[in-house]
């Protein structure tokens, strides 16, 4: 059974009436996922007449759909690493002939052949998996060799299949050079005219070598490429021990080397993790060197590139960064760009693309002055181009039990070592058939010779000879029909001495085969002889250096002096120099006013809240100066649409802070746990519809620490710090105090338990403290999320 039809079994079965609305209502929430399903919605299929519901069709149809796409489109099989439509291009171009010494054919003929024979598709899609087999910057050992253009690493695509030619590479024998040998099995073409190979015998791990890249529904596979000869050692090491875990296999396999060379700067922990979870995503930078030229002056010059980055794309990203252009939704340039701009302008006087036939990547960077930093002007271009990017990781293909799914470095090479040891099994029992074959015709041709003349009487003188010499030589019938198709020549003497010669040679070789097949050991130093061979055949050093480094980063030099940072209430933000700024004196655009004034170090990260939860991140070194009204905020956040900034904050990075809402909810956290490097900010604290943020306030933990809140009616309640909760992450937290109907929380804060502050207005709108000691504030203590008590009903306080 097929998994698709597993997996149909799985679903309920189907049945000639329709569900109706009330019995499904009845069948509660497991019925809830097809609720949309109506008495009158049906759908009839085409082969047999069946009426279902169209949810049960749909389901069914999509799963069908879905599997297809996995199993015969987008995944690679891990046993050969090959995709069908790539495995059916290079068949045909195995059974055409076309192998390395070959001449080459038009690949229009090519795509012609795999479409008329295997592939019932597009030829579209064929010969786009056909260039990129051929492509040398995709494909780290490229299994076709492309005549013409077959596009470029810029994104240039493929001339088109009648003006380009095509033939196998000699790596590619790895894939079919076992092919005729019965080591693999056919299956029917789609229209039962050929028969196709379901996999080739891959002599060595393609799946690594060359890496794949898929989307499928619901999965996708990104592998990198390998070296063939750190594969092949660790293939050998494994056959050797199958214990060896994957830190182990990493003595062997460094980590993936990528066709355009480049190097990977990420830990030998995190190419660990990847590889043990067969998920992950590894750091990688351009290499360059610098070229010294007349009178002082001297150039950077890249020569390797990430994989999937071309010197296009990286000249686009410098002409954005010196040429930015304004985000959408701006009306101006932000900081941030001008900032860059200035920065990359003050370094860099001139780039030029200079590769060629020659040399693939050159691209050639000018310095503004020749006394600058070589290795500041590339950290720059590092931080704010794809010359440093990311490579994903994701080992998922096609299992040998036909599944697909994420595997290991260990798993993927313990499937194909299973494989390549049925491959050899079967190739070496197919040879043993053919010897056997072999010896059993010659021994038949051996008695031939010893009784020539009887043979010859007994064809001259019988009606049916063939019954007569098997009679009369307990011959098989296959021996007696060889004989009788003898030619004359090869009844001479010579030819009895070949016979013996050939026997002897086939029962020697006949020998080997049973020792290697019923010797397990024997076989393993088979497996292992062959992979060697192929190892010093095919193996080329490493292009992808492996150095771990620090990535790319711009770290502005600030002066560390004090400053005070200004935010008005419709969200313009200045700085001025010093503390003590008196704000009686600040002047704001007409309709604006003061929102915060906070004391704080040009050094400091600083929080700002916004209405929607969200919490933003920006360093008061940015901010700034001058006697003006400052910037928009917007300038150096990016706040979501009718979101406004409703406070602003600094602390140190491990201070404690009290996050709550007015409806009641909250919880402590770190000052640290809100920082972001977003420009948007990130969410922490949920909202519900009406609630706001209360004000944030900060605390030291201690032993008789209690949390105390203050509702909008006048209750106060205090309950033990031991009983609120910690969120590193923010998110709604847990209910403070009960409230009254109508009623909101409207302050919060963490009291040391030995006196408490509040201020509010007395009469006449007159300022007043009232500050509570132990036992004033023991009748209002109690568990957390009840009820809190009345204070002096005389008075309003509005906070702590």
């Amino acid at each position: 059974m097929s998994e698709i039809d597993e997996q149909n079994e799985l679903l309920p079965e189907t049945a000639d009436t329709v569900v109706e609305p009330e019995a499904e209502a009845d069948a509660g929430q497991g019925g809830g996922n097809r609720r949309f399903v109506s008495a009158q919605v049906s759908a009839s299929l085409p082969d047999d007449g069946e009426t279902v519901q169209l949810g049960l069709y749909a389901e069914r149809s999509y799963l069908e759909y879905a599997m297809s796409v996995v199993k015969s489109r987008a995944l690679p099989q891990v046993e050969d690493g090959q995709k069908p439509v790539q495995r059916r291009v290079l068949y045909a171009m195995h059974e055409m002939g076309l192998t390395a010494t070959a001449k080459p054919v038009k690949s229009a003929r090519i795509v012609g052949e795999v479409l008329g024979k295997y592939h019932p598709h597009g030829d579209q899609s064929a010969y786009d998996a056909l260039v990129r087999i051929a492509q040398s910057f995709s494909l780290r050992y490229p299994l076709i060799d492309g005549q013409g253009n077959f596009g470029s690493r810029d994104g240039d695509d493929a001339a088109a299949m009648r003006y380009t030619e095509a033939r196998l590479t000699p790596i590619a024998e790895l894939l079919l050079g076992e092919l005729n040998q019965g080591t693999t099995d056919f299956i029917p073409n789609y229209d039962g005219a050929f028969d196709e190979p379901v996999l080739l015998p891959a002599r060595l791990p393609m799946l690594l070598l060359n890496g794949a890249s898929g989307i499928a529904v619901g999965m996708a596979t990104e592998i990198p490429s390998h070296n063939l000869g750190e594969v092949a050692d660790a293939a050998i090491a494994l056959i050797r021990n199958r214990q060896m875990d994957v830190p182990a296999l990493l003595q062997y396999i460094q980590g993936p080397d990528l066709p355009g060379g480049g190097q990977i700067i990420s830990s030998q922990r995190d190419i660990q993790s990847a590889y043990e979870t067969g998920r992950g995503s590894l750091k990688i930078r351009a290499r360059w060197e610098k070229e010294d030229m007349a009178r002082g002056q001297w150039q950077m010059v890249v020569t390797e590139l990430p994989q999937g980055t071309s010197t296009a794309h990286v000249l686009e990203e410098i002409e954005e960064l010196t040429n930015p252009k304004v985000k959408k939704g701006k009306k101006a340039l932000t900081q941030e760009q001008i900032q860059t701009k200035q920065l990359v302008l003050s370094m860099l006087d001139r780039v030029r693309d200079e590769s060629g036939k020659d040399q693939p990547v050159r691209l050639v960077l000018e310095p503004k002055s020749s006394r600058q930093s070589p290795e500041e002007m590339m950290n720059v271009l590092l931080a704010h181009t794809s010359l440093e990017s990311s490579l994903s990781l994701n080992l998922v293909s096609i299992g040998r039990d036909g599944r697909p799914g994420q595997k290991s470095l260990k798993a993927l090479l313990d499937e194909w070592i299973d494989y390549r040891f049925d491959t050899v099994t079967r190739r070496l029992n197919h040879r043993l058939g053919q010897v056997n074959d072999r010896i059993h015709i010659l021994e038949g041709r051996l008695i031939v010779f010893l009784n020539i003349d009887e043979v010859i009487r007994i064809i001259r003188h019988s009606d049916e000879p063939k019954p007569a010499l098997i009679e009369a030589f307990n011959l098989s019938d296959r021996q007696a029909e060889d004989i009788l198709e003898i030619r004359l020549r090869q009844l001479a003497r010579l030819e009895g001495i070949k016979i013996e010669q050939e026997l002897a040679a086939l029962r020697t070789e006949k020998e080997e085969l049973e020792h290697l097949l019923a010797n397990s050991g024997a076989l393993q130093k088979l497996v292992i002889k062959e992979i060697e061979a192929d190892r010093k055949k095919f193996g080329d050093p490493r292009r992808t250096l492996i150095q771990e480094a620090e990535r790319a980063s711009l770290e502005a030099t600030v002066v560390d002096e004090p400053t005070t940072l200004i935010l008005s209430e419709k969200g313009w933000l200045r700085a001025r120099q010093g503390h003590g700024i008196d704000t009686q004196n600040l002047t704001f655009k007409d309709g604006d006013a003061l929102l915060a004034a906070i004391e704080c170090r040009t050094v400091d990260q600083v929080a700002l809240f916004g209405t929607d939860g969200r919490i933003y991140t920006i360093a008061a070194s940015t901010v700034p100066g001058g006697r003006g009204d400052g910037v928009p905020v917007t300038t150096l956040v990016e706040l979501a649409a009718q979101t406004k900034v409703t406070q602003m904050f600094v602390a140190k990075p491990q201070d404690w802070l009290v996050i709550a809402n007015s409806g009641g909810y909250g919880f402590t956290c770190q000052f640290e746990n809100l920082l972001s490097r977003q420009k948007a900010g990130k969410a922490f604290l949920s909202l519900e519809k009406g609630e706001t943020v209360l004000r944030v306030s900060t605390f030291v933990p201690r032993e008789t620490s209690l949390v105390a809140c203050l509702s909008k009616g006048g209750k106060l309640h205090l309950f033990p710090l031991s009983e609120f909760k910690q969120l590193t992450g923010g998110g709604r937290g847990v209910i403070t105090m009960a409230l009254d109907d109508k009623d909101t929380l409207a302050a919060i804060t963490v009291s040391d338990g030995v006196t408490l502050k509040l201020t509010g207005t007395g009469r006449g709108g007159k300022a007043v403290e009232l500050i509570l000691d132990e036992n004033e504030m023991a009748p209002y203590i109690g568990k957390r999320a009840r009820k809190g008590k009345p204070i002096n009903a005389g008075l309003k306080f509005p906070g702590f």
